[in-house]
């Protein structure tokens, strides 16, 4: 079987990597790749949004399985293309891929399913937006358009005078696509004003920031939850933890993504249950219900609270960097469990098989990211003699030039270890990051230690 992977950064390499284990692959393509693509599989130069050109580069060499990777190409309709020309693809269509590229659609399709998640309203018009901040956000107190919130008077001034810090934050979402940092906790009117401006007629984030949502900030700890989908059967797998902001101690702004650890003890096997139930299950019913039935990987970020697991974010593709070492754990051949779901077939697939110990994925980044980053420098360290069995160098922001590696993007490596506890993989993946550097590397020196710490606590 042949296969071709669509994208270039480290969730591609990921896939690329296992796919290429299985004993049914002869061959694996990623267009257009990165530099560690390129070892594991052959690089093809057609970018991840030429629909044309991928199409006609599987019809010509007879591809039996696609893997879009970044949701830039699912949300234009590769697979609605890949499907008419009667090519074999995993992934959802473009109807369905809305409910990434549309947080306001993706929350009209929860509320519709009575999936929780945080209480919203969205705004086109900067004046609204702000007048909405101004007198219904007061203190960070949130209200959405269902349940007005009555505030102001002399009360509502002193407060802002003798606190301008909320008590409780609010968030802000550009409504489209923004590479995971469209989206901004907001402590202070202040912060809420200028982020919605830049929004709206900042033109910081494009079309997708010219709608905006404005939600209740939720309270507890986050985990992502990978769901093969074939539009009729749900295969969840291992629950994991992404690492969004980008300093230790999760200060700083949003990122893409800065490390992530699988399996996370927030997520029990009664939470997973819950989680399938509440979340999952209603999700891709009301989207076959909608006419949009979905098959891919649905990816639902939530935030664990008091009141159980609620959604902060439908994803239709594998995540970046949680694929990482969801897929060091995994035992099943990839290749049959894509196919399987791309086909329909998912239901007749054997229950999953999983390395018992837990992985650690820590991602190196270039100086500046996630603002503007400097590119270009040489890696050093990449040789495959730093390697061990259990830890994998996968490339994100990365390319060749002449006979070196060289930093082509923000998020540069992810790192990854599979260890016999947590502090053994985590210490691993740092072992195996000290012995890398180009100018200006960097990273978070904290992956996984929300759940030692809860571990610890448990005890």
């Amino acid at each position: 079987m042949k296969v071709l992977v669509i994208g270039q950064g480290g969730r591609e390499h990921a896939l690329v990597w296992k796919l290429s284990q299985s004993p049914k692959v002869t061959k694996v393509y990623c267009a257009p790749g990165n530099a560690g693509t390129g070892e594991d599989a052959e690089n093809v130069d057609i970018s991840e949004t030429d629909v044309d050109a991928l199409v006609a580069f599987a019809r010509r060499e007879k591809i039996d399985l696609t893997v879009p990777g970044p949701e830039a190409s699912l949300v234009i309709g590769v697979v609605d293309a890949f499907r008419k020309a009667g090519l074999t693809i995993f992934g959802p269509t473009k109807a369905a891929a809305a409910l990434e590229g549309s947080k306001t659609f993706a929350k009209q399709i929860m509320r519709n399913a009575k999936v929780p998640t945080a209480d919203y309203v969205t705004f086109e018009d900067l004046r609204a937006a702000n007048d909405y901040i101004r007198e219904r956000c007061g203190g960070g107190r949130f209200a959405s358009a269902d349940r007005p919130l009555q505030i102001g008077g002399a009360q509502e001034g002193t407060i802002r005078k003798t606190n301008p810090t909320w008590e409780q934050p609010i968030v802000i979402k550009a409504d489209g696509l923004a590479a995971g940092k469209g989206v901004r906790v907001c402590h202070t009117e202040e912060e809420a004003l200028e982020f919605t401006r830049a929004c709206l007629v900042g033109n910081s984030f494009g079309k997708a920031g010219s709608r905006i949502i404005i939600e209740e900030c939720l309270v507890g700890e986050e985990a992502s939850i990978l769901a093969i989908v074939d539009g009729k059967t749900i295969i969840p797998l291992e629950a994991s933890q992404d690492h969004k902001a980008a300093y230790d101690d999760d200060r700083g702004p949003n990122t893409g993504g800065m490390g992530a650890y699988c399996p996370t003890p927030v997520i029990d096997e009664a939470m997973m249950d819950e989680i399938t139930q509440s979340v999952l299950i209603p999700t891709v019913h009301e989207m076959k219900r909608k006419g949009a039935t979905f098959s891919g990987v649905l990816y639902a970020g939530l935030m664990i609270t008091r009141q159980g697991p609620k959604v902060l974010e439908f994803n239709v593709r594998f995540g970046d960097p949680e694929t990482q070492p969801v897929l060091m754990r995994l035992k099943t051949d990839l290749f049959d469990v894509l196919y399987s779901a791309a086909i329909g077939k998912l239901r007749e697939l054997p229950d999953l098989e999983w390395d018992p110990r837990p992985a650690v994925c820590v991602v190196m980044a270039s100086r500046g990211y996630p603002g503007e980053y400097e590119k270009g420098f040489p890696i050093r360290g990449l040789e495959k003699s730093n390697d061990s069995e259990s830890t994998k160098v996968f490339h994100a922001g990365t390319k060749r030039k002449d006979d070196q590696v060289i930093n082509s993007g923000g998020r540069v490596l992810g790192v990854t270890a599979l260890g016999q506890n947590l502090d053994q993989a985590k210490l691993s993946a740092y072992e195996r990051v000290k012995k890398i550097r180009w100018e200006g590397a960097w990273c978070r020196k904290d992956i996984s230690d929300k759940a030692r710490t809860r571990v610890k606590t448990e005890e």
